[in-house]
């Protein structure tokens, strides 16, 4: 198969599905998702993570160029016991387009090595879930493999004892941080975190206005109900 060029450097909408589910995969597709997030991470129990990483291995071969090239895997983070078998299984198909998504990015040096795993044409999005990672934002940044950092603000919250309130004013510094490390290292402009509230698309639509007037450049989605209004405000 020859190397697909990735779309997700430009994604705006991107759509997180189960790698438990992944009979769903042409109703993401047809939801108008720039990208599937193919979730091995937060979505599958950790008595079932070996077998969906090793059902994955096999619906990635049967993906046509087209449809590898606007797919990410989410894999466990560093430090976690499935780490490393997730690293290389996505092996090769980061070459094909496949892109992949580090959850909890602290260390550039941790992201550093998972890099040089996966091989020079590996395209990867530094998830930023705490203050450990939103420190290291420029390094990370400047990670010659990063094509773009994201905001996990939910754990972000969690790490720091955050209770953000409605507008979340709180996160304005993480945000603007994360802003302006892309704009340093000449990357596109970062990746929001998720509404939780699949049903309530006109909070969608102020979260996703926010993120744009904050520099953002997209936006991590639950449900393909979300994908039009992402794409709308982005």
């Amino acid at each position: 198969m020859q190397a697909s060029q990735s779309t997700m450097p430009g994604a705006r909408s991107l759509l997180f599905l189960p790698a438990t589910k992944l009979e769903r995969f042409p109703k993401a597709l047809n939801s108008g998702a720039d990208c599937i997030i193919i979730d091995l991470e937060d979505a599958v129990a950790e008595g079932s993570k070996d077998n969906a990483r090793t059902l994955l291995a096999q619906f990635l071969s049967e993906l046509a160029p087209a449809q590898q090239a606007c797919t990410m895997v989410r894999v466990n983070a560093v430090g976690t016991s499935w780490h490393n078998a997730d690293i290389e299984m996505l092996r090769g198909w980061t070459d094909l387009g496949v892109a992949v998504m580090l959850p909890k990015s602290e260390d550039v040096g941790a992201l550093h090595n998972v890099a040089e795993k996966l091989g020079p044409l590996a395209r990867i999005v530094a998830l930023i879930e705490s203050l450990a990672g939103l420190d290291a934002a420029d390094a990370l940044a400047k990670e010659p493999q990063v094509s773009r950092l994201a905001f996990g603000h939910l754990d972000f919250q969690l790490d720091l004892g955050i209770h953000a309130s409605p507008g979340e004013p709180e996160l304005a510094l993480a945000r603007s941080t994360l802003v302006a490390a892309s704009h340093r290292a000449g990357l596109r402009a970062p990746i929001d975190g998720v509404t939780v509230e699949t049903g309530n698309i006109e909070q969608l639509a102020i979260d996703a206005r926010r993120a744009r007037a904050f520099g953002f450049g997209g936006k991590l989605c639950i449900h393909p109900r979300q994908v039009a209004s992402v794409n709308d405000a982005f």
